[in-house]
């Protein structure tokens, strides 16, 4: 995948050579208590084995929030993941609270942070479950098949014994991370977000989010700084399933930004959108 979840140009590392064949993780994280967590190497994104994806972080934060005085009858809707700088793969804390809680509807903030610096901040809508009538509304066309099995994924010049290992992935025939976009993939995890704990649709969901531009971008990011400052997950229904579709394209402007935007399917069809302001400037 491209450079992920690191806003901070300064410390955005070099890619950094793969040592292929490093034993998998038994789990992302390992929870220690007291909201603290144990950082496993799977964390670790493309560019470098000490910094993590975006992916494994987001989904902890969205655990924490499903977790955090929960309600009956009620599911996250909307969360965003702002990304300040580069989460290590270190021990994590994090801490949730409720901002404002309604009869119908309640706002959720949490943060991430790591030898006392913030690395991550969440915000997220938890709202009643909409009737049983509700009318689907405007549904997408469904995604394309699952391919059959692959090899492990590649991408040049990237990290590939963390994230990218930790997930198996399966893109459209002739698309890869080193096709440029827009581009559609199949992924599951290969392991659980906690060790000895069930994942549950939303940290499905949100351990793949932030992949979202990486299968989108059609920006030369060997030639560029490109950075993802964000990534916002909408969810319309529950994702069903462990294999999860992404199907992303990337906008740009001069003088502007770029924007990442992907719809989220699984095996029953469409499900939600992915959303992702990236940062763009000379390297």
């Amino acid at each position: 995948m491209k450079p992920t979840s690191a806003p901070d140009a300064s410390a955005t590392p070099s890619p950094a050579p793969s040592a292929p064949g490093l034993p998998l993780s038994a789990a992302f994280y390992r929870a220690l208590g007291d909201g603290r967590y144990e950082s496993a190497p799977a964390t670790a994104g493309p560019w470098s084995p000490k910094t993590q994806h975006g992916g494994p972080p987001s989904a902890l934060m969205g655990r924490a929030m499903e977790r955090h005085a929960p309600r009956a009858g009620f599911r996250i809707a909307r969360i965003t993941l702002e990304l300040p700088r580069p989460v290590p793969v270190a021990d994590l804390q994090v801490e949730v609270r409720t901002v404002r809680s309604g009869s119908r509807a309640e706002l959720l903030e949490g943060e991430i942070t790591s030898g006392g610096q913030l690395v991550l901040l969440g915000r997220a809508w938890r709202m009643i479950a909409s009737p049983d009538d509700t009318p689907r509304l405007r549904p997408e066309p469904g995604p394309p098949p699952l391919p059959g099995e692959q090899p492990p994924a590649a991408m040049a010049g990237a990290y590939l014994d963390g994230y990218i290992a930790a997930m198996e992935w399966r893109h459209e025939p002739g698309e890869g991370f080193d096709t440029p976009g827009p581009g559609t993939a199949w992924a599951r995890q290969r392991i659980p977000l906690v060790e000895g704990e069930q994942d549950t649709p939303l940290t499905r969901a949100l351990t793949l989010a932030d992949s979202s531009w990486a299968l989108a971008s059609e920006l030369d990011y060997q030639a560029r700084l490109v950075i993802n400052t964000d990534v916002t997950l909408a969810l319309h229904r529950e994702p069903v399933g462990e294999w999860l579709c992404v199907r992303s394209a990337t906008a740009a402007s001069p003088a502007g930004s770029g924007l990442a935007l992907g719809q989220l399917d699984d095996t029953a069809g469409d499900c939600g959108r992915i959303l992702q302001t990236l940062l763009v400037a000379e390297r």
